[in-house]
């Protein structure tokens, strides 16, 4: 039988080796393929690429730059930090970066890591579960950096939105139901946010402090932080904007992401950002010292899961740590990540790094794709010679689809032609309890003008007449009176346009129904 084995044994060698020898070779690597004359012509249109822009969307202020083969080859400011005041954008205004926080994020774990392998390594954090004890004890800073947790699309923004702090919102993520563990992608801003606070516990230092002694300071990153108080404070920074009903934009909201410091906290200028990038393509160096590990930065930008099974080239596109990780008809990789506030923020960073090319572009305007459009007309012109998309057009179209997604297909303020009349007060007054969202109050106003809606810690107040019932109401036999507007993100599980007390459905006290989303019912009132 021995001999039966080892002649069995050396046949599938040689069947093995067979087969190697006559397999078709690998196709040879990629090659730079952008000239300095293709990168330079594509940067003297730029500003007129930025300017047209601005013209088209009103976006009040810009700030862009470009780096190749490791130098700063543009840096310039446009428009104005603030509508109604003077005040210019310049290379060193302070802009919030949004989710380009995320691959700054994963910069400064890089940084901390000794091994690419730690990256799978499960760092726990106290006060963060996930519903799925196993899992729970098992997801690593890959997973959560990834989005291939299981968590939902944007768990926990909602109560965010609502007031309530990094804590509260940790704590309760442990309510959110979960699909298949690392073979499902769910973009999800607090799951990051505990991976990168547990690094930082593990290093006995808050998220700042561990941003800024791996990875700010050395790298010359003066005017960057991951505190809301050091954007608000700094001299020349960029208000956030909206944009208004008549096509004007007004600086009418401020955001405070600090709950999400990782995620989307970070506010820099497009000087630091340049020396980012710099570091970023040269894996890790800048300016001949070492401030990442090459081999814990390059993992960074592989793929961990597919984002999109086929995207609007027909490809498919993947998420790595932090980043957008994509390959085009060159077998070149691109790394991207844009960067939303509904209040008032758009980036973009790109970078091809086998070009040792990279553009940001920091914007003060909700997302209307003007940030995504520069970047991608940039590097369109670069490789063709010419723009062969109106990229504004259709990015602008695509943020567009994804705001009105987000809405409800309900008009809350036409009620139906058989709405019955609205009772008494009293019969939708009280307190509603949620495990997930907490508290939501229902008073009757004093001078009899209606009732009012308060949620989350503060509490957020939404007062409404009462007029006539659009949704069967909280109380049994009670009908709504009034649709209260949503957060202007409306991302997360269980958020839409508008949220009425029919949401509110009665269920066990301090429970949800068995199986069903823990924002489904609230238990009450009491």
């Amino acid at each position: 039988m021995r001999t039966v084995h080892a002649l069995a044994t050396a046949a599938a060698a040689t069947l093995l080796t067979t087969t190697a020898a006559a397999a078709p070779a690998p196709p040879p690597p990629p090659h730079p393929l952008l000239t300095d004359a293709a990168v330079e012509t594509a940067v003297a249109r730029l500003d007129a690429t930025v300017t047209a822009m601005m013209s088209r969307t009103g976006v009040p202020g810009v700030s862009v730059a470009v780096v190749h083969n490791d130098k700063v080859i543009h840096l310039k400011g446009f428009g104005v930090r603030k509508t109604g005041e003077p005040a210019t954008v310049g290379p060193d205004t302070v802009f919030q970066v949004a989710s380009l926080s995320k691959p700054i994020s994963s910069t400064v774990v890089a940084g901390v890591l000794k091994d690419p392998a730690q990256w799978d390594d499960h760092v726990p954090l106290p006060g963060f579960a996930l519903k799925d004890p196993w899992v729970t004890d098992h997801v690593t800073t890959a997973d959560l950096f990834s989005h291939r947790s299981g968590l939902p699309d944007h768990a926990g923004d909602l109560l965010e939105d609502l007031g309530y702090d990094r804590t509260y919102i940790l704590d309760h993520l442990r309510l959110e139901p979960l699909t298949p563990f690392r073979a499902s992608y769910a973009y999800t801003n607090f799951g990051l946010t505990a991976a990168a606070e547990a690094i930082a516990r593990a290093h006995g230092v808050s998220w700042q402090k561990l941003a800024d002694d791996t990875l700010f300071k050395p790298a010359g990153m003066t005017r960057t932080s991951t505190e809301f108080s050091a954007f608000a404070h700094a001299p020349d920074h960029a208000a956030t904007h909206v944009k208004n009903p008549d096509g004007t934009w007004s600086p009418r909201f401020v955001r405070d992401p600090d709950a999400q410091a990782p995620a989307g906290g970070v506010s820099s200028t497009a000087r630091d950002m340049a020396r980012w990038m710099r570091l970023q393509l040269s894996g890790g160096t800048l300016d001949g010292k070492r401030i990442i590990p090459a081999d814990t930065l390059a993992r960074t930008h592989i793929p961990e899961i597919v984002s999109q099974p086929v995207n609007a080239t027909g490809s498919s596109s993947f998420y790595g740590l932090g980043w957008n990780v994509g390959y085009d008809g060159a077998g070149r990789v691109r790394l991207s990540h844009s960067g939303a506030f509904e209040l008032g923020a758009n980036t973009n960073v790109t970078m091809l790094p086998l070009e040792r090319l990279g553009i940001v572009v920091l914007t003060n305007g909700a997302p209307v794709g003007l940030a995504d459009a520069v970047a991608f007309d940039f590097f369109d012109f670069a490789e063709h010679g010419k723009v062969t998309t109106d990229w504004l057009g259709v990015l602008g179209g695509l943020y567009a689809q994804m705001d009105e997604a987000g809405r409800s297909r309900t008009d809350y303020a036409h009620p139906p032609a058989t709405a019955k009349p609205a009772k008494a007060d009293s019969a939708y007054t009280g307190t509603y309890d949620n495990p997930y969202y907490g508290k939501a109050t229902v008073t009757a106003n004093p001078d009899g003008s209606g009732l009012t809606l308060s949620l989350g810690p503060a509490p957020q107040r939404y007062p409404s007449p009462t007029t006539t019932a659009t949704r069967s109401a909280s109380r049994p036999g009670a009908s709504s009176p009034w649709a209260v507007p949503a957060p202007p993100s409306p991302t997360a599980p269980c958020a839409s346009s508008t949220w009425t007390p029919a949401t509110w459905a009665p269920s066990p006290a301090g429970s949800s129904p068995a199986g069903s989303h823990p924002c489904s019912a609230y238990a009450g009132p009491r």
